[in-house]
């Protein structure tokens, strides 16, 4: 079974994958976030030109295959491109043996604890308080995480004195038994992350995520090294050699690769293993409600150093307006604080027809 052709779905925020293949079966994935329509010209240009005609099953040679021809181009837009290929070649394996993804990795569908993610700065603590509580009370959530600094703020917050003010009061209105985490998303400097981070530890928190520029990894070390909390990070980091560093250096104490930056599920399973062989659990990044976060529901049921819980974003169409209508029925439905993994075939989502009407769309295929 070869792969036919290839059409990609797309706006300037996401992008839908359908792979066809010479028997007419077919498969959905998506091209990574942000930039889609640009990652969507390169996913024809330097991924589709190399799959077309291969094998739609055995589809790692051609990951490899992808990597060494475009071996110029390493970085983010290649591997964002990538994932389209690999998210929609899973789903037509799940499809023709009738299994979810899930099970195809030798895990098993089912419920899956959640923490409710923040994603505003533009938020007084009070305000950030008064939603969690209320999440909590109608969802269930025994998890949040909120946000601190300025993203890549260079010590600068988000205004005067937010982070100050926004920890003590979020960590104590959520109060005893609810798992805490923030999110620095690369604005500090050593010295301030430290300092920040001791008032972290003073109020019950105990993730702190990307304190420091993420490419700077011996910074993120010297903050791990003088804290007692959760250090974490590599959500934006896609290439091996990285993440072999960073792990090797002890920079984190939980990794967080995301799934559509890196290059789809293979790519971010290896990055799995490389964390379970060093005894570092995998947390992954899912900051939005598209195809991402359900990729990171199949992928943590199945790894061997799962993380506590899954990151699933709370911020509706105010904040990600593009997140409307992308499926016909909603996967992310959360209950007593958990989301479940469904048993359907692939993915177990239907692209919404509408949304893909209004796309952009581009076809590569055998002539």
């Amino acid at each position: 079974m070869i792969i036919r052709n290839l059409e990609t779905f797309t706006n300037e925020f996401v992008g839908f994958v359908r792979v066809t293949t010479d028997t007419g079966d077919q498969g959905w994935g998506q091209l990574s976030t942000y930039n889609a329509d640009i990652t969507a010209e390169i996913f024809h240009r330097q991924v589709a030109r190399h799959a077309l005609g291969t094998d739609a099953i055995d589809f790692a040679p051609t990951l490899e295959r992808i990597n060494q021809r475009e071996h110029k181009f390493p970085g983010s837009y290649l591997r964002r491109a990538t994932t389209g290929l690999d998210t929609a070649l899973f789903d037509l394996r799940g499809k023709l043996e009738g299994k979810p993804v899930v099970s195809l990795l030798g895990g098993k569908p089912g419920k899956i604890r959640a923490y409710a993610s923040s994603m505003k700065r533009d938020i007084s603590p009070e305000n950030e308080a008064r939603r969690f509580l209320k999440l909590r009370d109608e969802k269930g959530f025994t998890a949040f995480k909120w946000r601190v600094g300025a993203e890549c703020g260079r010590d600068v917050d988000e205004w005067p004195g937010r982070t100050e003010a926004i920890v003590p009061v979020v960590a104590r209105a959520l109060g005893d038994g609810i798992d805490k985490l923030v999110d620095g998303n690369s604005g500090f400097s050593p010295r301030r992350a430290i300092e920040i981070g001791r008032l972290l530890e003073d109020e019950g928190i105990g993730h702190f995520e990307e304190p420091c520029p993420y490419w700077e990894f011996a910074q993120t070390k010297e903050v791990r090294e003088a804290l007692s909390l959760d250090v974490t990070g590599g959500e934006q980091d896609c290439e091996f050699t990285a993440w072999q560093q960073m792990i090797d250096m002890g920079a984190v104490d939980i990794i967080q690769p995301d799934v559509m930056y890196l290059g789809g599920m293979t790519r971010t399973l290896h990055v799995a293993r490389m964390g379970s062989q060093a005894g570092l659990p995998c947390t992954p990044h899912s900051a939005n409600l598209s195809l991402v976060t359900l990729c990171t529901m199949h992928l943590l049921a199945a790894i061997d150093n799962p993380g506590k819980y899954l990151e699933l974003s709370i911020e509706g169409l105010d904040y990600y307006p593009w997140q409307d209508g992308l499926f016909v029925e909603d996967p992310y439905k959360v209950v007593d604080g958990h989301v479940e993994i469904s048993d359907r075939p692939g993915w177990g989502v239907e692209i919404n027809p509408t949304w893909l009407e209004r796309a952009e769309y581009k076809v590569s295929e055998i002539s």
